[in-house]
């Protein structure tokens, strides 16, 4: 039959099912696809903190959304367009979240009384009026999978598992997804079992067919490809970008890199993919416990290697000693903290952006360190760069504050050239440099960048001593006098004040904002989609974003100082806005959340307009 095609400008697409359902893998290829056509692409995926949660429940919901469209968009979507329910869990779990009118692919295989009471449903929701708002389309995915597959060698078992390709081909065909990339995947993936490939294609086709033929889906959907600035790009996740960012580290400052790290979610895939990289003098290993990790890593960085730790808010408190340890000795060292909800061990695969008192603060003793957060998943990539050349420049511990939301969501990357990366390479200290020509004075610091030499061990004539006891400035002895260790403990933080960072720029089209949002982190992309509503509704609003929070920029008080109303939209309770508060006298406005979701962009917008009417 011939179907209509209509033109969309953009679509946001759930896939939702157990854990097992394979909802991830299903979100992640129709997300490649997308990202060959050339759409502008953002992905927020949900999953269960439990490994495999009970069958059929709401804890047990795994979720992947993509919001894709033809021209530049900076969130996953506020709400989908389409969900894909496979269970009864699924659909409950996200109703609430969608607009009436959205369209909802059900499972109605597992729509079964069992299934049903697991979630409290007396009835079924496909027989009653609840769905009444919606456009519902009833699929027997599960049995349409197992009949298709009927004629290959294969168990029911893993007929039934191969549904979430029938699902996947059926939204690759209603939105016109190229899915050659997709078959070349799975023969991939299965290559050691001949039997799934030809049942996982075989899923895939049959649901491509099952839309190409059917009476319920009378109209296909086309997204024309974005416009972008050309060159190369890919799609990378958060975690990704910033694994790939320390191996251009590495390179371009011509140093070995070793990753100390405890497997944590959500920053284990940071482990993961640098284990890949050997060929770039990329070091790996897994250590027995956080404080083992952060311990290698700093003893990698004495000896001459940039010594990385990557690891979660718990992981970041273990290291605290160490990191303290790292900023007495004056050496480099980055730690990676992707952040998630807690206290305690808290919501693993929620996100949140809780740490920044700890990053900023969490240490004993004044102990500064710098402190950058990407703002995207492909910004993870330069924040990554620039958190290595902070740490070997000054010689100091940095931390790098991503979050779950910015490490697993994903979008477009556009591959930068490698000659244009900063130049990180590092002179070691090879001579003695005491006024005799024979002495070599540890703590003998650059009059500009107040780091101190970094000498490899066992180069002739440099031995010096290491150790957490303070140290005499320039001799590096172990020093007790007061006055001594007054001058060290100013000298440590003056260094990492006079860091010179950019300045903060600011979005003010019109330029008559009086109303400023300040934002830092994973926050960007809802802060900047809710500027946006606002102005092109005609009202004016400013919005300024942090990569650099110690030390901050220079021209921020400044910047704070020209606007009447200055509102910080964070995922905690007010960190930021309290380090405003004290460092500039601004009476800032917190808008603060702790759900474990990211900021809808329609909430922000929301609560600026209310600010805006009482300016």
């Amino acid at each position: 039959m011939t179907k209509q095609i209509r033109q969309l400008d953009r679509v946001v697409i759930r896939f939702a099912g157990d854990s097992g359902d394979g909802m991830q893998l299903t979100g992640d290829r129709f997300t490649s696809e997308t990202a060959q056509l050339g759409n502008d692409i953002s992905t927020l995926p949900n999953f269960p903190a439990e490994i495999r949660a009970p069958a059929g429940t709401l804890p047990g919901v795994s979720s992947f959304q993509v919001h894709f469209a033809d021209y530049d968009i900076l969130t996953p979507g506020d709400a989908p367009n389409v969900l894909v329910a496979m269970n009864p869990a699924a659909l409950k779990a996200n109703l609430a979240d969608l607009p009436r009118g959205a369209d909802i692919i059900v499972n109605t295989d597992e729509f079964t009384r069992r299934n049903l009471a697991k979630v409290g449903y007396a009835t079924s929701p496909l027989d009653d009026d609840s769905l009444a708002g919606y456009a519902v389309h009833p699929v027997a995915l599960t049995s349409m999978t197992i009949g298709a597959l009927a004629e290959l060698d294969v168990s029911k078992k893993d007929a039934e598992r191969a549904k979430n390709m029938f699902a996947l081909g059926l939204l690759s065909w209603m939105y016109s997804r190229p899915y050659e990339s997709t078959l070349r995947f799975l023969e991939r993936k299965f290559a050691a079992r001949p039997e799934l490939v030809a049942a996982n294609v075989a899923a895939f086709r049959a649901g491509w067919n099952f839309g190409e033929t059917t009476e319920d889906f009378s109209v296909r959907y086309e997204v024309k490809p974005a416009k972008m600035l050309p060159g190369t790009y890919r799609n990378i996740t958060g975690n990704a970008a910033l694994s790939l960012g320390l191996v251009a580290a590495g390179v371009r400052s011509g140093l070995p890199v070793f990753l100390g790290a405890y497997p944590i979610t959500p920053a284990s895939d940071i482990l993961h993919e640098l284990s890949k990289h050997k060929k770039f003098g990329v070091v790996t290993m897994q250590a027995e416990d956080e404080i083992a990790a952060v311990g290698a890593a700093l003893g990698a960085s004495y000896g001459g290697a940039l010594g990385i730790t990557t690891t979660s808010g718990p992981g970041v408190a273990l290291k605290s000693e160490t990191i303290s340890l790292a900023v007495a000795l004056e050496l480099p060292l980055v730690i990676v903290d992707v952040q998630r909800a807690g206290p305690s061990t808290g919501m693993p695969t929620k996100t949140e952006q809780a740490d920044l008192n700890m990053a900023l603060y969490g240490r004993h003793g004044e102990a500064p360190v710098a402190v950058i957060a990407p703002k995207s998943p492909s910004d993870c990539f330069h924040a990554a760069l620039e958190a290595a050349r902070i740490a070997l420049t000054y010689r100091t511990p940095v931390i790098l504050l991503s979050d779950n939301y910015v490490a697993n969501g994903s979008e477009p990357w556009l591959l930068p050239d490698v000659e244009s990366l900063p130049d990180l390479r590092v002179e070691f200290a090879t001579q003695p440099n005491g006024e005799d020509g024979t002495t070599f004075l540890p703590y003998l610091r650059d009059p500009q960048t107040l780091a101190r030499p970094w000498a490899v061990p066992g180069t002739p004539g440099l031995e010096h001593r290491i150790g957490g006891l303070e140290k005499a400035d320039k001799t590096g002895d172990i020093s007790y006098d007061p006055a001594n260790h007054d001058f060290m403990v100013r000298t440590r933080a003056a260094r990492i004040e006079t860091i010179p960072v950019p300045d903060v720029e600011v979005e003010d089209p019109d330029g008559d904002a009086r109303v400023l949002v300040l934002g830092w982190g994973s926050t960007y992309g809802p802060i900047g989609a809710a500027c946006r509503g606002l102005r092109h509704r005609g009202l004016s609003v400013a919005q300024a974003h942090l990569r650099h929070l110690a030390p901050m920029p220079a021209n921020l008080g400044e910047v704070l100082s020209r606007y009447d109303k200055v509102v910080v939209p964070e995922m905690n309770l007010g960190q930021l806005a309290h380090v405003v508060r004290a460092k500039y006298l601004v009476d800032a406005i917190g808008y603060n959340q702790v759900r474990g979701l990211p900021f809808t962009a329609a909430e922000l917008e929301t609560m600026l307009e209310e600010v805006l009417k009482n300016v």
